[in-house]
């Protein structure tokens, strides 16, 4: 696998961004892997401007500074250092998923009015009839769902997140991996005090801000009743827990206090912000990484038998921490209680062939965290779901005789212009204006071939920007029918992207081959 920023192409200058980078897969022969390794190794020597890197799945990736780099890069590893044959796919751009808001305007910029409400509500009563049996959703998008051994219930609701903070977010990302390492260090028992006061101010500004942009009563003491963050415990989406039963909190990490209940199950709290981060690592659309989604745990019920097995497991831990209780003489105050509690408890559970936490469908840890990710996709296939792809911002400088061919270039490309204006004492234009990602593979050449050179771009990574159209949409108004036919065949940017991306990964694409077919007719039948 191949990794390239698009940084460089020829007349362009790229700045390298760490935050966005594309893949590019390398298919070779059985075999030809140790000598690709040892010319990637060789190429990395020759070429400082090359970094060579391998992914958490073993992938080995070549960074590189743009389209033209690449090519040169490929290039010297076919004829000079790995001397084998290698096809190279195309480039494999990185999209987020997220919700969204109701929209207030349907597809034609028309507001919806009541009878269009009463379509979109019996539009969005079909797609809730997917969900299977067993799972209740209440009209407001919370997801009921229990475990397979019915010992536990969670009830979770997927909420957008404001962009402010969705920004903040991503800009503390290294602060909030700080936080997620102080807080494993003190359930630890280590001693972090010269890091906790490096970082108890930024991270009380950090969640300062946080209170200052979700404000409102849907807000109230979300910030105080944050969990965790996803997905790699340092992402743009929040899990808060407003269950009475169980609290616990990311700020309680910095302080050091850890209330007794989030000691008690702490297993079965892992398990959940386990889920979570599952969840949040590949959405239901498309598998893609979510950005911008708050996950509310509304109720966390547990029976009686799951809270007795985590009780005994405690109690037991704390009766013979060292493993040595027994030979030294030490019991709890209540031990013969809990013995006793234990073994009728055992024999019951022996007489099912079962126990209190593990069952035939696994150990409930492990049914704690599917059922937590299946909420979770559940909760956000109940919203509008939008598709977040790429941007780079694109400064174009051109004379006014190629204006008109450049507009017609970022156009045919999804591009939008932003700001034009005329540089002062020369005839050449500055132009301001964001591409996609994904359109901006070629976008170099093709802008020099249409302007005879004369406009020279240059792109820099912006930010994720949410696709207006919904991927999964189909007309419900007349106005739709009329403006779009019945059949709705116009395309659809969002769902061609989605498409694309659930091809590549293996997954289910609904789509016709072959619609509307009529009888070929020969010339040599008509005669």
């Amino acid at each position: 696998m191949v990794e390239s920023p698009a940084r460089l192409a020829a007349g362009q200058s790229f700045l390298i961004s760490e935050r966005l980078t594309w893949h590019i897969v390398l298919r070779l022969l059985k075999g030809e892997m140790p000598q690709l390794v040892k010319g990637m190794k060789l190429l990395n020597q020759a070429d400082p401007c090359v970094q060579v890197l391998i992914q958490e799945t073993g992938e080995h990736v070549l960074v590189t500074a743009g389209e033209v780099h690449l090519q040169r890069c490929l290039d010297d590893l076919r004829e000079r250092f790995a001397k084998i044959h290698i096809s190279v796919s195309e480039p494999i751009i990185p999209f987020r998923e997220t919700i969204t808001k109701p929209p207030k305007v349907d597809m034609v910029n028309e507001e919806i009015g009541r009878q269009q409400k009463v379509a979109v509500i019996h539009q969005t009563k079909e797609e809730q009839s997917k969900i299977p049996e067993g799972i209740h959703v209440d009209s407001d998008g919370l997801i009921t769902i229990t475990t397979p051994n019915k010992l536990a219930t969670l009830s979770v609701r997927a909420i957008p997140l404001p962009e402010e903070v969705t920004q903040i977010l991503e800009e503390n990302s290294d602060l909030i991996r700080s936080m997620e390492l102080l807080t494993s260090s003190l359930n630890e028992g280590r001693n972090t005090q010269a890091l906790h006061q490096k970082t108890q101010e930024k991270i009380w500004e950090f969640k300062g801000k946080l209170e200052q942009h979700l404000t409102g009563r849907k807000w109230r003491n979300t910030v105080d009743q944050i969990w965790s963050f996803g997905p790699r415990k340092c992402g743009p989406n929040i899990l808060a827990s407003r269950s009475e039963d169980f609290q616990n909190s990311v700020w309680s990490g910095p302080a050091g206090r850890e209330s007794k209940e989030a000691g008690r199950f702490r297993d079965f709290g892992n398990s959940i912000v386990s889920g979570f981060q599952l969840a949040t690592l590949s959405g239901p659309m498309c598998e893609e990484p979510l950005m911008g989604v708050c996950f509310v745990l509304e109720k966390w019920e547990l029976s009686k038998c799951a809270e007795q097995g985590s009780s005994d497991k405690q109690n037991q831990e704390e009766c013979d921490p060292t493993g040595e209780g027994q030979e030294e003489g030490k019991t709890c105050p209540s031990g013969s209680e809990n013995q006793e509690q234990q073994d009728s408890h055992s024999e019951e559970t022996s007489a099912k062939g079962e126990s209190p936490v593990t069952d035939c469908y696994g150990p409930f840890s492990g049914q704690l965290i599917a059922t937590m990710k299946e909420a979770c996709r559940y909760a956000l296939q109940v919203k509008p779901q939008r598709l977040m792809a790429a941007m780079y911002t694109c400064d174009i400088m051109a004379t006014s005789d190629v204006l008109g061919r450049v507009y017609a270039v970022l156009s045919k490309r999804e591009g939008r212009v932003l700001q034009e204006e005329m540089k002062e004492g020369t005839d050449m234009f500055i132009i301001k204006a964001v591409l996609p990602v994904a359109e901006s593979f070629g976008f170099a050449d093709e802008i020099r071939k249409r302007t005879s050179g004369l406009a020279s771009p240059q792109l820099v990574f912006s930010h994720w920007e949410v696709i207006p159209s919904d991927p999964f949409w189909v007309p419900t108004t007349e106005e739709e029918y009329l403006h779009f036919g019945e059949k709705a065949d116009s395309e659809n940017q969002a769902r061609k992207y989605m498409n694309a991306v659930r091809k590549r990964k293996g997954l289910y694409v609904e789509e016709k081959i072959v619609e509307h077919a009529e009888k070929q007719r020969t010339l040599s039948k008509n005669k």
